[in-house]
């Protein structure tokens, strides 16, 4: 399964950095492959050592102002114009999107993929990754939208809250029938 992954590529300490890497190890052993934003740096370089350490093939959708910074032994890297067409190639090129911890441009990412799931657009499983609880305010704010009739769609078709990389990864296995 090619899975996306949107996360920070910004230096973490270890609540962060572990558990990515033990989901990295996860989809690499799995034969999954990494469909992320092509970084060497932060932690999306942690991710991408990790599937391909452990067996996975990566695949990289950088941006054109941040080419420097682009993964040189990535299986496939893309270099796209703007963020727009780098967000539109990463889900073309997914099967599945898992949003880990990150900054404005992840929370941007994971809105747009979101807004794009609600209006029927894809129907891929997206999986909000809360490591160490970092997203328990906007979960909470997600359910205030369902009770309060923003969402059109019932919450938990929209996205899988998962406490940990297992439980991710079990969910989207199972979402396509690999389990």
């Amino acid at each position: 399964m090619n899975i996306c992954v949107f996360l920070s590529a910004a230096d973490l300490d270890d609540r962060y950095t572990q558990p990515a890497r033990e989901f990295a190890e996860l989809l690499g052993k799995g034969g999954h492959t990494l469909v992320w934003g092509g970084s060497e740096s932060g932690l999306m370089k942690v991710v991408a050592d990790g599937v391909q350490e452990s067996g996975g093939r990566l695949v990289g959708v950088s941006v054109d102002f941040l080419a420097a910074k682009a993964r040189v032994d990535a299986d496939e890297m893309v270099i796209a114009r703007d963020l727009a067409e780098r967000k539109a190639l990463l889900l073309e090129k997914a099967d599945a999107v898992v949003i880990m911890v990150g900054g404005t441009g992840t929370l941007d990412e994971a809105t747009e993929i979101l807004e794009l799931k609600k209006h029927s657009k894809h129907r891929k499983p997206v999986v909000l990754l809360n490591t160490a609880g970092f997203y328990d305010g906007l979960r909470q704010q997600f359910q205030r939208m369902e009770d309060d009739g923003f969402l059109p769609i019932p919450l938990a078709d929209l996205v899988f809250f998962a406490k940990d990389g297992v439980g991710a990864l079990a969910y989207l296995e199972e979402w396509s029938g690999l389990r």
